[in-house]
């Protein structure tokens, strides 16, 4: 198959053009061209997502079988591509986000549950929701705390600035607030399942790993897979509602209860996540954090000090 993926140089896009090239698709990359592309061989077509004369332009005349929009953050930028698309396409593959599920008193979210219209994701459901009114075979995909090496976002490097350097880790509120990572690697396979794969036409689908974790257990998994033992983490819990931290980020996660089911996936993709949250941690620490240097950078910690200065 010819597949586009729109994005494909960062983090999702790199595992999922891999994976695709390695089961012979011929994969086409569609981005501004400021990073090199991650294999040789891949296509690439260079312009901008959100000039949709540009987006006419440049993809117009081009045919492809299957759609990945992996960066689409609003209606506006996955609109254009859509109308592009529609009746010429076989597949199209929205990257969405659990974020849009609204809080409820039952968990795990499941797909369907209601969204919150407030969301700060609700450019993702309102996207959805013109993907399934438009005859156009789209399946989404809702993942939760994404984590693994290339990650852009500081969510494990965040604990694992502080396990390495022997500092306290601030949590906010008792430590217990559920939640759930899903590896990139998982996440992008799952994507390549949904290729080809009549049951998921129309359909949504939770991705992440298939078990949950709390705050604090997070942290203690962190130092488990940089080798410290977990008698060695010391965890300061605090009330984040007696800071005013500004704009500053004190901590990666938001403060509630958040996790889905991913029975739906595993049943309908023939999907299973191959990483546990352990052995996944190690490979986001070895591969990525301890090549990169990050365990010798000079990390800001001026907000944990204000926290644990009034702990």
């Amino acid at each position: 198959m010819r597949i586009l993926i729109i994005g494909g140089t960062r983090f999702i896009g790199v595992y999922l053009t891999q994976l695709l090239v390695e089961a012979g698709h011929e994969v086409v990359l569609f981005n501004r061209g400021n990073r090199p592309v991650p294999l040789q061989g891949v296509g690439q077509i260079i312009g901008d997502r959100t000039d949709p004369t540009q987006l006419k332009e440049k993809l117009a005349q081009e045919n492809f079988d299957v759609i990945f929009d992996n960066n689409g953050r609003e209606l506006t930028d996955t609109q254009p591509v859509a109308e592009i698309f529609q009746g010429r396409v076989q597949h199209f593959v929205y990257m969405s986000s659990a974020g849009v599920y609204l809080k409820s008193d039952q968990l795990p979210h499941v797909e369907g549950d209601a969204v919150d219209p407030k969301s700060r994701h609700k450019g993702k459901y309102e996207t959805e929701a013109y993907l399934e009114q438009l005859d156009l075979p789209f399946t989404s995909i809702r993942p939760t705390y994404i984590y693994g090496p290339k990650n852009y976002n500081d969510l494990e490097s965040w604990f694992f600035d502080r396990i390495v350097r022997d500092r306290p880790i601030p949590i906010p509120g008792n430590g217990m607030h559920i939640t759930q990572l899903g590896h990139v690697k998982d996440l992008a396979q799952a994507m390549t399942q949904v290729v080809g794969n009549d049951k998921a036409i129309k359909q949504i689908y939770n991705i992440s790993g298939d078990r949950f974790v709390t705050f604090d257990g997070l942290a203690r998994a962190c130092a488990v897979a940089a080798g410290k033992s977990i008698d060695d983490v010391k965890i300061v819990h605090y009330d984040p509602k007696k800071f005013d931290f500004g704009k500053r980020k004190a901590f990666p996660m938001r403060v509630q209860h958040f996790f889905a089911s991913v029975n739906k996936a595993i049943t309908e993709l023939n999907w299973q996540p191959a990483y546990d949250l352990i052995s996944g941690l190690q490979d986001s620490l070895e591969t990525d954090y301890f090549l990169s240097g990050r365990d010798k950078a000079e990390i800001d910690f001026s907000v944990d000090d204000e926290i644990l200065k009034s702990v």
